[in-house]
This record gives C-alpha cells, structure tokens and sequence, in this order.
C-alpha cells in the first residue's frame, strides 16, 4: 500500500492520469480479508479447544485424586480401583478407530461438542452412587461415638458386645444382606468413567488435527503448545478441587457432623468425593457449547495451499469426489485402501519402535500417578487432602513448564528429527535417574502392636495376623477384624482398645481417652496405661523425607517432560502427511488399550501384596486395606516404575540408532534399475521434506494427568 500511495503522488504532481489497476487492490484486499477471517476462526476454535482440554483434564485429574476416596467409600481392593481408572481407556477403544479415521470427513467441531456432552454424563454419572447410598458407617467402638452409655473396651463380660458385632451378626441372619445398598454402586463409577472415556475421544485427534490444517504453518507448533499449556491448568484446579473436598465429609449436608468421631486423618475418613464430579460436569457442559457453532471448514493460508503438508480432509474430499463416478471401484477398494494405509504405517521401523518405547514408558508413568496419593498418604502419614493439595500446586505446574519448555527449545533452535529423538532420550534417562534417589527417601513402618512389633517392643518380621493377640488381651474377646486405632502414651498404635487390653474409657466422640490398657502398660518403653482415640504420627524424620520427596519429585516431573513434545514431534514427522490422523489414531488407541487399562490393574494387585491390614465388611468378607508395610510399599511402586522406565529408554535408543543410519546414508545409492545417483538424491530429498520439516504440533496426548 504504501508503494502504491508514492504512485499516485507521482502521478498527480505530473499532471498526468493514468489508468490504475484496481484489480491488484482488490486481491490485495481480499488477500487481507481472508488472512483475518482465517486467523479470527482458528484462534476462537484455539479457545474453545483449550476450553475443552481444561475441562477433560480437570475432570481426569480430580478422579486421580478421588482414588483413595472411592476405594474407602466402596469398601473395594486396590486392584479394583484400578480396574476402574483403567475403564476411561475401554471407553477410548470402543471408538477410536472411527474417529480417527472417519473423523476428518465429517464436522469435527460438532463431533467435538457431542464428546463433551457424552463426557458430561459420565461424569455426573460417577457422582449418583452419594444420593443411592446409606449414609458412610465407620468401625467405631460404642465408647467413642457420643453416647452416655460406658462400656469397657475389653469386655471381660460376654453379655457386652461391641456395636460392630453386634451389626456382623444381625447382617448375617438377614439373607438380603449381601444386597444391602452400596454393595455394588462402584459399578455406576466404573459405567461412568467408561462414558468419560467415549465422549473424550475425539477431542485429541480431531482438534488437533483441525489446528494443523488450518493455522499458518510457522504457528501451528506455538497454538498446540498454547493448548497443551492452557490445559495443564486443569490438572491443577482438579486437584485443588479433590483438596477441598476431601476436607468435607462424605456426607455434608445429610448428616449432623458434630457426631463424626473421626478426622481427615484417619484412614477410615472419606471425604466428598462426589461433589467435585458434579462441578466438572458442569464446566464439561460448558466447555462444549462453542463448537455447535463453528464452521466445518476454515479458510486455509496462502502458505499452505500448495504445501506438501495439506490438510487430511481435503484428501479425503478429492478421494471421495473421484471415486463418486466409480462407484463399484470404491466399493472393491476399501479394504485395499486400508491395507496400503497399515503397510506404510507399520512398515515404518521408526514409528514402531517409538510406539513400543511410548507404550511402556505410559506403563510406567500412569501406574505411578495413578497411586502417587496413595504412596504419599501411606509413606508419609498425610491427609487426603494435603497430598491432592501438593500435587496440584507443586507437581503439576512443573510438568507444565516442562511441556512448554520443549516445544519453546525445538521452535528457538529449529531441531531436526534426529535432535528430537535425542532430546526425548535424554530427558527420560535423566528423568528415571533422578527417580531412583527416591528409594533413600521413605518412611520406616508405624509401630502398629501385632502388626509391625510385639506387643514388648520387638520388631516382627512374619506372622503378622497371628501375633495381634497376646498375653495382655488373652482376657478380652476381641475381634481381629476391626480397625479402629488408638494412639498409647508409649507411641505404640493399637488395632482397637479391646487388643489394647483397656478396661475404662472417659468422654466421648474424639475426646475419648481409655485407661488401664494391660497390653500399653507392659510395653518396653510405657510409663503409662492410657490411650486416645487415633493412631499415632509417623517418626520424627518422616516430615523432612517428605520434603525431600516434594523436591525430588517435582524436578523429575520437569525433567520427564521436557523431553515428551520432542519425542510426539518425532512421531509425526516420520510418517507421511496424509497418514497423520490414522498414525496419531493407531498411537492413542495402542497407548489406552496397552498401558492405560493394564497398568493401574498390576499395579494395583502389586500393591495389594503389602496390605498388613485389611478391613472387613459389614457382612463379611475383606474391605479396603488398612494399613501397608512402607518398606515394602516403596519398593514395589518405585522398583515397578523405574523397571519399566528403563526398558522404555532401550527401546528409545534403537529409535536414535535408526534415525542415525537414515540420516547419513552412503555416498553413493543404488535405484531400483541400476543406476546410481539421480534416484538415491530423490529419495533423500523426500524423505528430507517428509521427516524434517518445521514443527507443526506439540501435542502429547495425556500427559497433563500423568505426572
């Protein structure tokens, strides 16, 4: 314009008209117009998708959080809670394949918005078990629920039966009993995060996807970076959220809580876990109402009208528009369509081997997170809620500085394919490292009487369930399949005030305190035969491994991260363009059925082995675990991640080794008739302008909910 302008002047101060060609304003114009209209569109659908991802995120990551809540609350093993976390990936699989590969023919925006209605669902689903439900009972001995009535907690009289037995027996001559309700509501959990998992499904590939096509080219890279970053917010509110509501009872608003008897700190406390599921689905509903009104298409930038990267939609409309006049041709191709599609894709060594090394490396990060409260709550003795409340505020923005900051280094320093792979490699093999100093920052075991020492002092090594009776309670009738603690002035927990050997009890609810424990007054150590309700705290120099484990922790979440935008760079780069949806398609699809519906399972079972206590159900049969061995606990949890982290690290490495070999070949290559050179230059040229173009996308799917 401004050339333009300095021509007119010319012309006027001539004296001379000339003719002006207003067909170059015009597409100059039209030009600008259509630049606006395209960089207007795609930044609202930046928006809205970042929108989406906050909400996907927050609502994935309050079910992290709730972990611990749900398996109290249900009365379930690990192992099931596991089951049901893996159920989110079921619900991926059912659909994947035809989102990904049928998803760019058809109105992505919409489909996305019918994902987060469908997410809405299950997600308000989860919650309905609360308003089914009995209200929470909690094993807890008569003395210490508010009631004028004394009973000693030894009963040396047979006629005086604790309230819980007297519960167990009624329940067994009731024949309904294994029917009573909540003894399967975990099932609508399990439903609902199956929903969760369907209506999430199209969000990774079609949004993504849809930026790629339709951003300028130099800018893809920093909008999929803006999602991924926005995104990791929703982590961060999610386990804020779980935070505040584990501080809640599980049943606010339906009970008096002056009558609870226990804390936040008692392992048998749940807190409501069901009111942070209602909020997501609100903001799920939300998240999903700009997408009915975005358009199908874009406008596509100059830059990209003839660039080899085109958009997989377009392809897909040419195919469909030249098969319509052959419609017996389309008909009888089909299968060899998707065929040649599989052959380039798995016949692709780099691609598979990323795709195995992924594979095991989400193994090893989804166990870990998945039962990172858990491993916390037990090894340092902390409350539901400051445990969600330090992942959210600590751990998850480190992963998000991590993720931002790969995508930031590979745009500044322009990096090839073959520096990706060495960057992902890297940060994973310095990632695992870090994670292995972990093994020197755990807790010793409570002193629990019966379970980890004798009721004199001594540390047991085996038979814990036959040693939780001893000389000092031999009088008592006590049940050993209660759990409700108390703390003796000798720092020894108890299992209950019955195998405490206590003959008295004064005050009620929380203030209960027990005298005269037979079994406290010939400890070792005790100078006293009193008990108060609650286990006892953790040693002293739990508190400072703790805070080592939080540094520790949080470098190793940047470290890991760092290293994860490279590594999906190098998956997208080395596949051809119009084989980016179904490849992106076929990693998602490997990453939910391999690693994400197995590894909470065997790591749940794993965890399982080092129950010490469980607890019992109001019918019988084994609860929830009570209470771990920490020792062991570490071992298994950190032994399993850092295995398969490091199997993952070989399989990255054979990914470096093959794109060493591609990326310098020999100096003289044969064509397929014979001659030499002019075809060996031609290969390397496309394979140049297929595998190390400029960084489009940043994307690394759930990466956000894993650290």
């Amino acid at each position: 314009m401004e050339i333009s302008s300095k021509e007119n002047t010319r012309f006027f101060s001539n004296n001379t008209i000339l003719p002006v060609d207003r067909s170059s304003f015009k597409s100059e114009s039209s030009a600008s117009r259509e630049k606006q209209s395209c960089c207007g569109g795609i930044k609202i659908f930046l928006g809205a998708l970042s929108f989406v991802y906050f909400a996907k995120a927050l609502s994935g990551s309050y079910l992290k959080s709730t972990i611990t809540q749900i398996e109290r609350r249900f009365d379930i093993p690990s192992s099931l809670v596991g089951v049901i976390d893996g159920s989110f990936e079921i619900g991926n699989l059912l659909i994947i394949i035809l989102v990904s590969y049928f998803g760019a023919k058809l109105h992505r925006p919409r489909i996305i918005g019918a994902g987060c209605l469908i997410m809405s669902a299950g997600t308000f689903l989860i919650a309905m078990p609360q308003f089914f439900m009995g209200r929470y009972r909690y094993e807890r001995f008569p003395s210490t629920i508010n009631s004028t009535v004394n009973i000693s907690p030894c009963l040396q009289d047979k006629s005086q039966t604790p309230l819980t037995s007297l519960e167990k027996s009624h329940g067994k001559i009731n024949a309904g009993c294994e029917k009573e309700a909540g003894s399967s509501m975990w099932i609508y959990v399990l439903l609902g995060n199956l929903l969760r998992g369907i209506g999430e499904t199209p969000i990774q590939p079609l949004g993504i996807t849809y930026i790629d096509d339709y951003a300028v080219e130099e800018n893809a890279a920093l909008y999929i970076g803006c999602v991924q970053t926005v995104a990791i917010i929703g982590p961060i509110f999610g386990f804020l959220l779980g935070s505040l509501c584990a501080k809640l009872y599980v049943d606010i608003g339906f009970i008096d809580l002056d009558s609870i008897t226990i804390t936040p700190k008692d392992v048998q406390w749940v807190g409501a876990w069901w009111l942070g599921y209602l909020i997501a689905g609100v903001i799920s509903v939300l998240a999903g109402i700009p997408f009915w009104f975005l358009p199908k298409h874009l406008p596509r930038p100059e830059s990209r009208k003839d660039s080899s990267t085109s958009s997989e939609q377009s392809k897909f409309i040419i195919e469909d528009n030249r098969d319509q006049h052959k419609p017996y041709q389309q008909q009888t191709k089909i299968a060899e369509m998707a065929k040649g599609k599989s052959l380039d894709l798995f016949g692709n060594p780099v691609y598979i081997l990323y795709l195995c090394a992924s594979i095991i490396q989400f193994n090893s990060l989804i166990g870990m997170v998945t039962y990172k409260p858990k491993y916390i709550e037990q090894q340092y003795g902390q409350t539901s809620s400051k445990t969600n409340f330090v992942i959210g505020l600590i751990n998850i923005p480190a992963v998000a500085f991590g993720i931002f900051s790969g995508g930031l280094v590979m745009k500044k320093f322009r990096i090839g394919v073959l520096g990706a792979a060495k960057l992902s490699l890297g940060s994973s093999f310095f990632g695992y490292l870090l994670l292995l100093s972990l093994f020197a920052m755990g807790c010793e075991n409570s002193e629990v009487a019966g379970l980890t020492v004798s009721y004199h002092g001594t540390k047991l090594m085996t038979g814990y369930e036959q040693a939780v009776f001893s000389e000092c309670n031999a009088g008592c009738s006590c049940s050993n399949n209660d759990w409700d603690p108390i703390c003796g002035e000798n720092g020894v927990t108890y299992i209950s005030a019955c195998l405490a050997g206590c003959q008295a009890s004064n005050g009620s609810g929380k203030n209960t305190v027990f005298f005269n424990c037979s079994c406290v007054g010939t400890f070792e150590s005790s100078q006293s035969s009193s008990a108060v309700v609650g286990p006892c705290q953790k040693g002293n120099e739990c508190p400072k491994m703790f805070l080592y484990f939080l540094v520790i922790s949080v470098i190793t979440s940047y470290t890991l991260s760092v290293g994860g935008t490279p590594g999906y760079i190098l998956l997208l780069r080395c596949i051809k363009p119009h084989l980016k949806s179904f490849a992106l398609g076929i990693y998602t699809l490997a990453i939910r059925v391999l690693a994400g519906i197995p590894a909470p399972v065997y790591f749940g079972v794993a965890i399982d082995t080092t129950c010490l206590k469980w607890g019992s159900k109001r019918c019988g049969g084994r609860g929830a675990c009570r209470l771990y061995d920490s020792s062991a606990l570490r071992y298994v949890y950190l032994g399993l991640t850092l295995v398969l982290g490091t199997v993952s690290i070989f399989f990255s490495v054979a990914v470096l080794w093959v794109l060493r070999k591609r990326s310098s070949p020999p100096d003289e290559t044969l064509s397929a008739n014979g001659e030499r050179g002019t075809f060996g230059t031609k290969s390397r040229k496309d394979n140049v302008v297929n595998s190390d173009c400029l960084i489009q996308s940043t994307y690394w799917p759930e990466k956000e909910t894993r650290l």
